[in-house]
C-alpha cells in the first residue's frame, strides 16, 4: 500500500498513511513529503496545529500507523518560502563525503558546518542535500549530528533499515563512540557521568538541555586517549542518545569542551580559538551495529582543523 492524497476546497490535503511511513515520526513524513518546504516551516506547522493525524493534532514526534489520515493546510505560503533547490556545490560536498552505500544504508563523513537537516534558518541540511543528489530514492535520517559536530552520519535507503536500526539504538544495540577535547584534566582516566538531562526552550526559540531530576535518563562513559597541560581528548561512548549529552555531561564533570558556546567556558575557549580552533571539538568517530544478521562499522579519522590545534607531544595517558 502507497500513500494516497486527496484535496478539499481550500488546498487542505489528506495524506492516507501508506505501509513505507508505517512507524514514522510526523515531522520526518512531512520533510519528505513537502519538497522545498524549510524544516522551521515544518515546525512551525505542527506547533500551530495545523497538521493533524486522525483528526488531532500532531506533534512533532507524533508516531504515524498505516491507514491514519495525515491532514496537511494550504502551502502556497510554504512554497513560496521556500528557499528553491539547494547550491550544486553543497550537493556535490556531501556526495563527495560518503564513505558507504548498500541498499540498505547511506553513511557520509558529515563536515563540520552542516547541520543534520534544514530549519531554524538554515535552508538546507545533510538530508536535504544528499536527497538533492538521490532524488528518486528513500533517505531518512538513522541519528542526527549538531551542526558543528562533524563525523560518521547514517541515514537509512528503505523504511525496514530505518525501522530496524533505530530500534536497534532504542535497545541500546548500537556503539557510538566520538573524540572530544575536556579542558582541564579528569582526576581518573576512565569515568562515567550518568545525570538525566531536561531539554529547556528559551526566548527565541533557542533549545538548552541541564541536568536536571526530572530529566530523562543520561549515560556517558568517558575514557582519556591523550593528555596535554590544560586539557585531555577523551573518547566518549553513549549509553542513551539525548540531544548536546556528550556536551552537557562534560561540563557537569567540571571539564568543558573546547569550543563550546553553549556550555563551555569562555576563558577557555579564548585560549582555545588563540590556538587556532575555530569551532566545538566534538567528533563521531564511530559508528557500529548489526542489521539482519550483517556487522556494520564505520570509523572516521579526526578530521585536520581539530588535530592540528593538539600539542605535537602530548602527555601519555594514565
Amino acid at each position: 500500500m502507497v500513500t494516497r492524497t486527496s484535496e478539499e476546497a481550500g488546498g487542505v490535503r489528506h495524506v492516507q498513511v501508506g505501509a513505507e511511513r508505517d512507524g514514522q515520526r510526523v515531522d520526518n513524513a512531512l520533510a519528505a513529503l513537502l519538497k522545498g518546504v524549510p524544516r522551521s516551516l515544518v515546525y512551525r506547522l505542527l506547533r500551530t496545529g495545523q497538521v493533524r493525524v486522525n483528526g488531532r493534532r500532531a506533534k512533532p514526534d507524533t508516531r504515524l500507523a498505516m491507514g491514519d489520515d495525515l491532514r496537511l493546510p494550504p502551502l502556497r505560503q510554504a512554497t513560496a518560502a521556500g528557499d528553491g533547490q539547494p547550491d550544486s556545490s553543497q550537493v556535490e560536498r556531501l556526495r563527495t563525503a560518503i564513505v558507504h552505500r548498500d541498499k540498505h544504508f547511506l553513511v557520509i563523513d558529515k563536515p563540520s558546518g552542516i547541520a543534520s537537516h534544514g530549519g531554524s534558518g538554515i535552508a538546507h541540511g545533510a538530508i536535504e542535500l544528499l536527497r538533492a543528489a538521490f532524488p528518486d530514492e528513500f533517505l531518512e535520517l538513522v541519528h542526527r549530528l549538531d551542526r558543528d559536530t562533524s563525523g560518521v552520519l547514517v541515514l537509512a535507503r528503505s523504511r525496514r533499515a530505518l525501522v530496524g536500526l533505530q530500534q536497534a539504538i532504542r535497545e541500546g544495540k548500537v556503539t557510538k563512540q566520538y573524540l572530544c577535547l575536556m579542558t582541564g584534566l579528569p582526576k581518573r582516566a576512565r569515568f562515567d557521568v550518568n545525570a538525566p538531562l531536561r531539554k529547556f526552550d528559551l526566548a527565541g526559540g533557542e533549545r538548552l538541555v541541564r541536568v536536571a531530576d526530572d530529566g530523562k535518563p543520561a549515560l556517558t562513559f568517558f575514557r582519556e586517549i591523550e593528555r596535554y597541560g590544560d586539557a585531555s581528548l577523551v573518547e566518549a561512548t553513549l549509553a542513551t542518545g539525548r540531544t548536546h549529552q556528550i556536551r552537557v555531561h562534560a561540563a557537569h564533570a567540571g571539564h568543558p569542551l573546547a569550543g563550546d558556546e553553549k556550555y563551555g567556558n569562555r576563558e577557555e575557549n579564548k585560549r582555545w580559538r588563540a590556538r587556532g580552533l575555530r569551532r566545538l571539538f566534538l567528533h563521531a568517530a564511530r559508528f557500529e551495529f548489526e542489521f539482519e544478521g550483517q556487522g556494520y562499522c564505520f570509523s572516521s579519522p579526526l578530521p585536520d582543523d581539530l588535530r592540528s590545534v593538539l600539542p605535537v607531544q602530548p602527555v601519555l595517558p594514565r
